[in-house]
């Protein structure tokens, strides 16, 4: 089954779909060896691992894929990427959903901000035109094909049109064939609900950043308002960067981890790896 199909089917239970952001494989394959059903990529955690540049349109759509596309890989479980603004005009969304069908990805977020993009959580975004970004969804539905890859259209229009353009934006999105429906930085609960309301039958985002916009509700309160998924994308970059600066500055201060207790063993890295596995297979030809 391909990981779209996968991802169309978790669409369907009952149960809210909580997504952990990842930037890496290896933050990938923790989420999965956890149990979570379904990962997803943070352009903002891209961008900051691998350019180390904040989410402000650095990344090339180049650098994106290439990234997605390990990560995909890595993994068993569907991986949502996000694929910012399409990188340029509909003629550029089709190429980026082409390749992204052909990496294996299982859906991809659009959203509708100026290229360059910023993160929805910053200040200073502008957005398209509505019927602008209606086109690239709809070329995004034409060129994924067969290969059922699940259109996530976006809206950061809140932050300076307001809560009702946003709406009204997307409705033009569902209706250009949009599978799910992602309003970035509601400011409230009130505006969540106000969301969900207009929206009764369509899935929608909800997008967690710890110190953002978005009031802080449990997976629980959001699926009782009414929502289908809920980004968590900077928690793991977030807690990847304490615990690194933890142990850097302990080096730094003293010369040895030897008293840093909360690294993962040697041992246990390695299994979550798949070095076992590798030594075996290596055993075979020798």
């Amino acid at each position: 089954m391909l990981a779209s199909q996968k991802l169309r089917q978790l669409l369907k239970s009952q149960e809210i779909l909580v997504i952990p952001g990842v930037y890496d494989c290896l933050g990938a394959k923790i989420a999965e060896q956890h149990g979570f059903e379904v990962i997803a990529t943070s352009g903002f955690g891209i961008a900051a691992s691998t350019l180390g540049l904040p989410d402000y349109g650095f990344l090339t759509a180049t650098e994106a894929l290439y990234t997605v596309g390990r990560i995909a890989k890595s993994v068993k479980i569907p991986l949502i990427a996000d694929m910012d603004t399409g990188y340029g005009n509909v003629l550029n969304v089709i190429r980026t959903v082409e390749e992204a069908a052909q990496l294996g990805v299982a859906g991809v977020i659009l959203e509708d901000q100026e290229c360059p993009k910023k993160c929805g959580h910053f200040e200073g975004k502008r957005v398209i035109p509505m019927t602008e970004h209606a086109g690239k969804i709809r070329a995004a539905v034409s060129a994924r094909g067969d290969s059922e890859l699940v259109i996530i259209a976006r809206t950061d229009a809140r932050a300076m049109l307001g809560l009702d353009e946003a709406i009204n934006r997307g409705r033009a999105y569902v209706q250009a064939g949009a599978d799910v429906l992602f309003v970035e930085a509601p400011q409230s609960v009130e505006e969540l609900k106000i969301i969900a309301s207009a929206f009764p039958d369509t899935p929608l985002v909800a997008n967690v950043v710890e110190g953002g916009k978005t009031p802080q509700l449990s997976a629980a309160e959001l699926q009782e308002l009414g929502f289908k998924i809920v980004f968590f994308p900077l928690s793991t970059l977030l807690a990847v960067t304490k615990i690194m600066d933890i142990c850097l500055r302990q080096l730094k201060e003293e010369g040895s981890t030897a008293n840093l207790t909360d690294l993962v063993g040697f041992k246990e890295f390695q299994e979550l790896i798949g070095v076992p596995k590798f030594l075996e297979i290596e055993r075979r030809y020798i």
